[in-house]
């Protein structure tokens, strides 16, 4: 069953990966380009922001969805590997 879960987190992980790196950078950019006045990107935060939003992709409805399920499931698939969830073996005594 680990074997399963690892073949799925590594497939999710693979998907999300540009999609929320994305998301990552372009929430940084916009903030950096609003707050610190003094760097100068020549790139407008507006347009930061609709790629930041998937707007700029015509996916706005469904970008944040996908980028929460695609975060789940990699939850889901890293808890389960770890041994937090798993019951541990009494010693059998002799």
């Amino acid at each position: 069953m680990n074997r399963t879960f690892r073949k799925y987190h590594r497939a999710i992980a693979l998907i999300i990966s540009i999609p929320l790196l994305l998301t990552v950078l372009t929430g940084m950019a916009v903030t950096v380009v609003r707050e610190w006045s003094f760097i100068n990107t020549g790139i407008p935060s507006r347009v930061i922001l609709s790629i930041h939003t998937g707007e700029i992709f015509h996916l706005a409805a469904i970008y944040p969805i996908l980028n929460g399920l695609g975060l789940i499931g990699l939850l889901v698939t890293g808890l389960s590997m770890s041994s937090l969830f798993r019951r541990r073996k009494t010693p059998k005594e002799f």
